[in-house]
């Protein structure tokens, strides 16, 4: 970039001293504006990189179309392209746009959509492209996203040049119908329009592939890098426990897709539209209609722009009053949806439970709440559509005529040609389409602002789950120095702010295997995910021994969806351990008879029974050989004697391993070498208190 504001310097340098020269301040004001958008460019490595790529294009573009305009200037344009010279106007309002884009940068939403976008272009991640006739290839994911990204810039450019030819095509076409010139006729149709079109024809299927490319890879990038942070150091967890964000799922799954197509929709549509607004602009600048205000001499240059400007402007004013509103109703409803859908997906995995109490209709009037909910918002959607939607219909038909009716009395005096009315009507509408971009869009941008909305706040609440005042931070983790796991100085919070545990020393690895007991409410599991790192609230210290594998069985296990032995391996990948490991595991804990299910894919959380669960899960520690294992009444589904014998095969089958249980049953007693009680203070809060020791170690 700074190499491309020394050569964008050099050229309006050049154009301040030929300007001068030639005594033109139209060259004079190109080389001013050059001056500035170099300094702009200069600065442009401080914007993000997503509207860097813009800054760049936008130099560089004054760089071909100023070059261009002097050469005019010097009369080194080629006639044989059938268009009239670019003039200086153009290099200087890509010029002003590349300076606009430096002083956006700054509008918050600008800046939230820039940061959003960034990280794709900017990812040094290796990836396999496959180009024709190259093949497949690696190449950096960035530098991937950037090329096809400036590819797909250059192919719009080239789209609104082919556009601006042929409107000339059209001129020339109809000038020929009236002057009845049959040989001019078929000299524009089959030596102007058939290459023209055929050529943007291919551009648009070419650029039809590409925008898939670059928007299935960037969907890609974006829900890794969102699953990626969301899972990482239990996150999910820790936001689930603040509530600080609803349906993170959605936000995932539907929003990073509507935030990239909706942002490459936009940003290549507005910088079309924009080259489309030079340049057909220029068209109507120069179209020789002249109106002199009244009771003056003063004729208005560019009398048919500025209608076509002052009419799109009114009516994007208005656009914005009528719509605005749109915004906090998109987002209302795709939190209303994401609600009811997982609703539905809670009903769904809890169906057995549903159905044992006969709770369907509860169910039923829950679901029609929530859907009732949707209906309501939807409805206030609507009214609000229908007003924009009759504005902007009205306003579009009405565009239609406009330019016809300005201009026919010029040519029934014969002021104009029957081309040149064609040509102005439609460059009138591609300038008014241009400038009426926001307003036919406002419907898209509401629902785009609404997504941006929530991945902004889904980051928001992923950066205080990982660093703030929820985050793993507030429980800090340490290595201890012997082989024992230890807790000192600890205070641990209820999510609502009440202390639930205190305590000053706990140390867990004097003996195998410890039982921690105590009433129900006095903090045991949360001591359990305060040592397992994922419990957020409080603060002191927990010493885990160095390189020491920690695996904690709730009382309900999870079980993904797929086959058994996924199940079993979790969270281990499908084929961690091989046929004979696996089937061994599930003998020792007594679910044999499932041995052949294996490779069998189904609900297992729903097709178990909550003692084979809790069997399962003991089958996952036997495989993963744990060093450190805590049990949360991971066997309280199974019966008196069958959980005596699990314990046994857990003491037989992990005699390194040190167990860490919690449970009712007196029968567990004998089972572990120490008991840790809850013991109550005078304040309602609870300290873990070693009692007794029952065995030897």
């Amino acid at each position: 970039m700074r190499l491309l504001s020394i050569l964008v310097a050099v050229l309006a340098a050049a154009t301040l001293v030929f300007g001068q020269q030639a005594g033109s301040a139209n060259l004079i004001g190109m080389g001013v504006v050059g001056l500035l958008l170099a300094a702009v460019t200069f600065r442009s490595p401080s914007l993000p990189f997503f509207l860097r790529i813009f800054s760049g294009v936008f130099a560089i573009e004054y760089l071909l179309f100023g070059a261009s305009a002097i050469a005019a200037q010097l009369g080194w344009w080629p006639e044989t392209l059938g268009i009239p010279p670019i003039p200086t106007s153009l290099p200087t309002t890509v010029g002003v746009f590349a300076i606009l884009i430096y002083a956006i940068s700054f509008v918050p939403v600008i800046a939230r959509i820039a940061r959003l976008a960034s990280p794709y272009f900017e990812s040094d991640e290796v990836t396999t492209a496959n180009l024709w006739p190259i093949g497949p290839f690696k190449i950096r994911l960035g530098v991937l996203a950037v090329a096809l990204f400036v590819f797909l810039i250059v192919i719009n450019q080239l789209q609104v040049g082919i556009s601006l030819r042929i409107s000339f095509f059209s001129r020339d076409m109809f000038d020929s119908l009236q002057n009845k010139d049959a040989p001019t006729f078929w000299y524009q149709i089959f030596w102007v329009f058939v290459p023209w079109a055929t050529i943007w024809v291919v551009s648009n299927l070419i650029e039809l592939f590409a925008n898939y490319t670059i928007l299935i890879r960037w969907r890609q990038f974006m829900a890794n890098a969102y699953t990626k942070t969301w899972l990482d150091h239990a996150t999910h967890y820790r936001i689930a426990l603040a509530g600080s964000v609803d349906n993170p799922d959605q936000r995932i799954a539907e929003d990073t897709r509507s935030f990239v197509n909706q942002t490459y929709n936009f940003a290549l549509p507005l910088l079309s539209q924009i080259s489309t607004l030079v340049s057909f602009s220029i068209i109507l600048w120069n179209i020789p209609v002249a109106f002199t205000l009244p009771g003056t001499s003063f004729a208005v240059p560019g009398y048919i722009f500025w209608v076509a400007f002052f009419y799109a402007a009114a009516a994007t004013w208005l656009t914005h009053l009528i719509g605005r509103p749109l915004i906090r109703l998109e987002f209302e409803q795709e939190k209303r949806e994401a609600n009811f859908r997982f609703a539905l997906a809670r009903l769904r995995e809890y169906s057995e439970q549903i159905a044992l109490m006969v709770g369907e209709p509860t169910e039923r009037a829950h679901l029609a709440r929530r859907f009732g909910d949707i209906v309501e918002n939807f409805y206030r959607l609507v009214w609000r559509r229908l007003k924009l939607t009759a504005f902007t219909f009205s306003y579009n038909q009405a565009s239609v005529v406009v330019p016809t009716i300005i201009l026919a009395p010029y040519f029934f005096a014969g002021t104009i040609t029957l081309g040149v009315l064609q040509q102005v009507s439609g460059a009138f509408d591609r300038v008014q389409t241009a400038l009426s971009f926001i307003i036919n869009s406002y419907s898209s941008i509401a629902s785009y602002l609404a997504s941006i909305n929530r991945l902004t706040s889904f980051e928001a609440a992923i950066a205080d789950a990982q660093h703030g005042a929820i985050s793993e931070e507030a429980l800090g983790r340490e290595t201890s120095r012997d082989e024992s796991l230890h807790i000192r100085d600890a205070t641990l919070l209820l999510p609502n702010g009440k202390p639930i545990v205190k305590l000053g020393a706990l140390d867990l690895g004097r003996t195998r295997s410890t039982l921690l007991i105590g009433p129900s409410g006095s903090g045991k599991s949360t001591l359990f995910r305060a040592i397992a790192g994922i419990w957020p609230f409080g603060d002191g210290r927990v010493g885990i021994p160095a390189g020491a594998e920690i695996m904690l069985l709730p009382q309900r296990p999870y079980l993904p969806q797929g086959t058994l032995r996924a199940a079993l391996a979790y969270p281990a990948e499908e084929g961690a351990y091989d046929d004979a490991e696996t089937r061994a595991a599930m003998d020792k804990v007594k679910l044999g008879h499932l041995a052949d299910r294996l490779d069998e894919v189904d609900l297992w959380g729903q097709r178990l029974s909550g003692g084979e669960q809790q069997r399962l899960a003991v089958a996952r520690a036997l495989l993963s050989k744990p060093d450190w294992l805590f049990l949360d009444e991971a066997t309280a589904s199974l019966d008196e004697k069958l959980e005596g014998e699990l314990y046994a095969t857990i003491d037989r089958e992990l005699p390194q391993a040190h167990i860490v249980s919690i449970g009712h049953r007196a029968t567990l007693r004998t089972m572990h070498d120490a008991i840790v009680t809850m013991e109550p203070n005078a304040d309602g809060t609870f300290t873990p208190t070693p009692t007794a020791k029952v065995r030897a170690a």
